[in-house]
């Protein structure tokens, strides 16, 4: 820019010094171009000046603030390119530390909840083997000890086992193959699986799904996570109710259908049903619930929704959407 202007006050004193021939002319006209020059320079270099000072504070705020400040529009330049590629810089640091933090976040509360969950068999497990140093003990008392001991340790591994399957869920690293499959060859396992569980509650568990109708899933993550989903509502009917699973397929999705005549769910906790240890007022002592937290996540892995309707009294109904 200063370049450019000094070039063109030379040449209008060239051009006047040619036409008048005037040696004062050409030393008043010099002047004014030095002066030009160097008013221009001055601008330019507060310009710069504050333009450095603003993406100072800038990045000061960044530094001494969670959330990204507002950023000021760019100007025209080289030094607004500057900005820009600053902004941009800044903008992707807080992207990684947001989801740094967000990864650090989780990891606490996972090995809290797993402490939460472990403890109470831990501390069941130590009971027994103090009570097991006896020398009193019948051997009786004894063996129905070591039982619960290990009925608690195998406890324990379950519950690490599928803590872990569930993290990998929700951090999207573990891998589902989905296959073509049968939906009636799937959940012919699941009804074998609970008909026992459902005989001696007293609730009737029926099946309807025609064996035209084919899905593409994870056959063996699929079968769980409808598998928690009929245990659950096994669990929560009484004697003389009934516990049905139904599918419908159309164009758009395949529809599986888990619904109940149990107790229902209260209004309140239907936000929460999904949610990783939350249990619902009524639920076994042996419950965690994690069971259908765990159900959703593999459902939605496979471009796929769960929701849940219920009434109490009424019973509830799951039901799930594998869109094809």
């Amino acid at each position: 820019m200063e370049f450019k202007i000094q070039l063109i006050v030379a040449g209008i004193a060239a051009v006047l010094c040619i036409v008048i021939r005037q040696p004062w002319v050409m030393c008043a006209v010099l002047s004014i171009a030095l002066l030009t020059n160097l008013t221009v320079s001055l601008v330019e270099q507060k310009k710069r000046e504050r333009k450095i000072d603003e993406l100072t504070l800038y990045l000061m705020k960044v530094q001494d603030n969670l959330e990204l400040p507002a950023a000021e529009s760019a100007n025209e330049g080289r030094l607004g390119i500057l900005q820009s590629e600053i902004y941009k810089l800044v903008v992707q640091l807080k992207e990684l530390y947001s989801v740094e933090r967000k990864q650090k976040k989780y990891m606490v509360d996972m090995l809290s909840d797993i402490s939460h969950q472990i403890k109470t068999p831990m501390t069941a497990i130590t009971l027994m083997t103090e009570l097991l140093a006896a020398p009193e003990l019948s051997d009786e008392k004894r063996m129905d000890y070591v039982e619960k001991i290990n009925q608690q340790t195998n406890r324990i591994t379950w519950l690490v086992r599928n803590l872990l399957t569930l993290s990998q869920l929700e951090a999207e690293m573990l891998e589902l193959k989905r296959e073509e499959i049968g939906l009636r060859e799937m959940l012919d396992p699941i009804t074998d699986t609970f008909e026992i569980m459902a005989e001696v509650k007293g609730v009737e568990l029926y099946m309807d799904c025609s064996e035209e109708i084919h899905i593409s899933c994870d056959k063996q993550w699929t079968r769980e996570a409808i598998s928690n989903i009929v245990k659950n509502c096994i669990e929560h009917t009484e004697e003389g109710g009934s516990v049905r699973i139904s599918v419908v397929q159309n164009n758009l999705a395949t529809e599986i259908l888990i619904q109940d005549t149990g107790e229902g769910i209260p209004k309140e906790h239907l936000p929460n049903i999904f949610k990783r240890f939350f249990k619902a007022p009524g639920s076994s002592n042996s419950s965690v619930g994690i069971g259908l937290s765990m159900s959703k996540q593999i459902i939605m892995r496979q471009n796929g929704t769960i929701n849940v309707e219920s009434s109490v009294g009424e019973g509830s109904k799951f039901v799930i959407k594998m869109y094809r």
